[in-house]
């Protein structure tokens, strides 16, 4: 079934993503492709509607992005958004200028005038707020355009071509800062491209089942399993399409949480009735962890050493032809900005190249067109626990990069038990879903502290929780003193190598979720 599609071009907004994100809530399919992508590519998508980004550039300086004019000529729909929009006047013959003030933040725009774009949603007259990030603006508007928004920096905040079904905003819909946002590009699919909303996980899972099958014929498929959400919902997904062809291998690096291997060995035995070889590393992976600090060296020595044992692994059992990855929407984003992309990098994705080029397999990637809340999604529909599908997002190299500095059996066993209290806290106050990752970080300082009538010299512990929807930005979590107190009490008693704890509360950005 060919899907309605809308294309997005990327002209390097760190948040562009989340413009795909609320497109698909609305049921809508779509892609994000670098605005490089020539006018004969684009239409052999046949997308029913054209978004262009914001972006960091300036239209008006030198080596700006910039598309072809003769986009505009191709008879698709097209929604410019903050550089979008700007550049999509200044193609069609109007000025953009640097502005007299700049809007960064919460804003309020004054609707002048109904559009399909407002639909329902904004009316003649209202105000509401939106979230700008601007320093340019919109000066003169090309022939056939009208305002239909403004707001104190800028006039031109929302703009519109009826007749050519040409939209600009000068805001950005797709971040909550907008609380309407996401209906405002509902109405851009629906009611002015015209899409029915026919994409869904049901649908998704019975398409990608029959790709697989297809891809993969008669052969056998290695899948590598952690008990993290993205791998167990391929294996579930892989084990539908496939059965018995499918090879699990679960590889125990020993920077797994408290009792997390037996977990995952059960859920896939006793629930999905699936065999999966379990196979424990955990001494090579510390032995060549001695003495290391560096976090990009951990994570090196972590993947090389997962390589080299999965592939003895994988040749023990016979081999086979194809390789299933966990490879996510953002991982391929992300991939594309190291070939030329326009958006900047701020870390690489261990899903996206290294593995399969060693290991001379084909790759099946089924969840290469998902978000994380997507995969959720799938996972629910392909019945897995729910307790599996909402777990917290959990790194490849593991634990190691939550002990910063050396990692030992006995620092490891020391942060082990305090994020087991830490997360047995947050369950028991009922906060686990409302979190989107919650973790535990043994930091290589001590400090001394007096329990009893002794003095203490241990090991001080960070806590961190944040709330997101896409992990691309987050906040941290608010827990009122109380919580923090009982957690603190719990650890500092319960664990003994720790006699301090710390909250965390850096916001990402500037920070990231991960201390490495």
């Amino acid at each position: 079934m060919l899907h309605e599609r809308i294309l997005i071009l990327d002209f390097g907004s760190q948040v562009t993503q989340l413009i795909a994100r609320r497109v698909r809530e609305s049921n809508v399919y779509c892609e994000i492709i670098p605005y490089t992508t020539s006018l004969e590519q684009i239409a052999k998508l046949a997308p029913k509607g054209i978004i262009l980004s914001g972006g960091p550039a300036s239209v008006e300086g030198q080596n700006s992005p910039m598309i072809s004019p003769a986009i505009f000529e191709m008879g698709i729909p097209i929604l410019g958004i903050c550089y979008g929009q700007q550049l999509m006047c200044k193609l069609l013959g109007g000025q953009v200028s640097a502005g007299d003030t700049r809007e960064f933040g919460r804003a309020v725009v004054s609707v002048s005038k109904n559009c399909r774009l407002f639909d329902g949603v904004w009316a003649e007259g209202e105000s509401h707020q939106v979230w700008m990030s601007h320093g340019d603006k919109v000066n003169n508007l090309p022939q056939g355009f009208s305002a239909v928004a403004s707001s104190s920096g800028a006039f031109f905040a929302a703009v519109a071509d009826e007749t050519r079904k040409f939209y600009g905003v000068q805001f950005h819909p797709e971040v909550v800062h907008t609380p309407s946002g996401g209906a405002l590009l509902k109405n851009f699919t629906h009611n002015v491209c015209g899409c029915h909303g026919d994409w869904t996980m049901s649908s998704f899972m019975e398409e990608s089942i029959a790709k697989v099958r297809k891809q993969v014929g008669s052969k056998k498929v290695l899948c590598a399993v952690s008990g993290g959400v993205d791998s167990s919902v391929v294996a579930a997904l892989l084990h539908k399409a496939i059965g018995d062809q499918l090879i699990c291998i679960f590889v125990d690096t020993g920077m797994l949480r408290h009792n997390e291997a037996k977990q995952v060995e059960v859920m896939f035995t006793e629930h999905f009735k699936m065999p999966i070889a379990y196979v424990d590393a955990s001494r090579i992976f510390l032995q060549r962890l001695q003495g290391v600090t560096d976090p990009e060296r951990k994570r090196k020595i972590i993947g090389e050493t997962f390589i080299e044992i999965f592939d003895y692994e994988a040749s023990e059992r016979g081999g086979a032809d194809f390789l299933a990855q966990g490879t996510l929407y953002p991982d391929v984003i992300e991939s594309i900005s190291h070939t030329g992309g326009p958006s900047v990098t701020i870390k690489s994705h261990h899903n996206v190249g290294g593995l399969p080029e060693r290991m001379k397999m084909a790759l099946v990637e089924p969840l290469r067109e998902l978000f994380k809340d997507e995969v959720r999604a799938l996972g629910v529909t392909l019945g897995m626990p729910e307790r599996m599908v909402m777990r917290h997002p959990f790194p490849g190299p593991g634990l190691a990069i939550r002990v910063i500095g050396e990692v030992t059996t006995e620092r490891l066993n020391i942060l082990r038990q305090a994020d087991e209290i830490y997360l047995e806290e947050i369950r028991n106050a009922g906060l686990y879903d409302a979190i989107w990752q919650a973790l535990a970080v043994l930091l290589p300082i001590k400090t001394v502290g007096v329990m009893g009538d002794n003095r203490t010299y241990e090991s001080v512990c960070a806590l961190r929780a944040v709330t997101s929807t896409d992990g691309m930005t987050a906040d941290y979590y608010h827990f009122d003193h109380e919580f923090l107190s009982r957690v603190s009490n719990r650890i500092i008693n319960e664990v003994r190598g720790i006699n301090r704890i710390v909250y965390d509360i850096t916001s990402k950005p500037p920070g990231t979720i991960e201390w490495e």
